[in-house]
């Protein structure tokens, strides 16, 4: 597996800032590896259980905490809460990914956070905004919500997971803006993973990736299509690259949304294999990638 932490980053725009995570799962340690990879100084409090990430893919754990400090700390006792509020003295931001009934019972309420480190700022990580921060849900649920899963297969990644952890890698940006400079109280921020999943799904939502739309299926040139060894992903756009598609495949140009201008291209691309269609893409300047079945 690729490490995502970037060796020294050209520009750090964190550096100097610490960042505190007691967010286990996904989206908190995915948020956290962004901020690394800003140049953040970053520390993450897990349970003596640990992070079930750790447990269901130790790959992806140890890919998320590259370069990351973690400490076992048990918050719900003495010595942990002391250790925590120790820990708060020396760090900019706290990230969280608890329900605010959750944090409310450590004593982590951002009422009680501000009364004892007023400089501290908190980016919190909640399944919906406002008083659904309550409702148990996850990213399955999320996309479902946002009209992202169609039929019963589940997506191929987890798009409000690993969007809410660029949300909130950018919430700790501001806040770290907000506060650094001006040395002014901290700032309480909220991220909602359907609030991800909804920034996602925007383009769905304008019709753009809608059956009918042009990077839904309606284009020609903006398709995958079946070829004589496997599957080539064409994207074929703007009318520049449709032209060149077109020229290569003997048609004149055509309206990229017509039946016609579909099925031609299909008949042609599925009887070519994907070493000539790369050739041609190479030789016409035509986006396209191959891939096996």
């Amino acid at each position: 597996m690729p490490n995502p932490v970037s060796p020294e980053p050209a520009f750090a725009p964190l550096a100097g800032v610490r960042v505190l995570s007691l967010a286990l799962n996904l989206p908190g340690p995915a948020a956290l590896l962004r901020c690394r990879n800003m140049g953040a100084t970053c520390l993450k409090f897990e349970p003596p259980a640990g992070d079930p990430m750790g447990l269901y893919n130790a790959a992806a754990y140890a890919a998320l905490h590259a370069g990351v400090t973690v400490e076992v700390v048990d918050l719900k006792a003495d010595a942990g809460r002391a250790r925590l509020h120790e820990a708060l003295g020396q760090t900019d931001v706290l990230l969280t990914s608890f329900r605010p009934s959750a944090l409310a019972k450590l004593g982590l309420g951002w009422t009680a956070l501000q009364a004892l480190h007023p400089r501290l700022s908190q980016v919190a990580i909640v399944g919906a905004p406002g008083e659904r921060a309550e409702e148990p849900g996850h990213d399955l649920t999320y996309l479902a919500e946002s009209g992202l899963v169609t039929g019963t297969a589940l997506p191929p990644t987890l798009f409000a997971d690993m969007g809410g952890a660029l949300l909130a890698s950018e919430a700790v940006l501001q806040a770290a803006l907000r506060t650094g400079a001006s040395h002014t109280a901290g700032v309480y921020l909220e991220v909602a993973l359907n609030a991800a999943a909804d920034w996602l799904a925007l383009p769905r939502t304008w019709g753009l990736t809608t059956p009918t739309g042009a990077v839904g299926g309606a284009h020609a040139g903006y398709r995958v299509y079946p070829c004589a060894d496997g599957r080539v992903a064409v994207a074929a756009l703007e009318p520049h690259f449709a032209a060149r598609l077109c020229e290569a495949a003997g048609l004149a140009p055509a309206n990229m949304f017509a039946s016609g201008t579909h099925e031609a291209l299909a008949g042609w691309i599925g009887t070519r294999t994907r070493d000539q269609l790369e050739a041609m893409a190479r030789e016409r300047d035509v986006p396209l990638l191959t891939l096996a079945d």
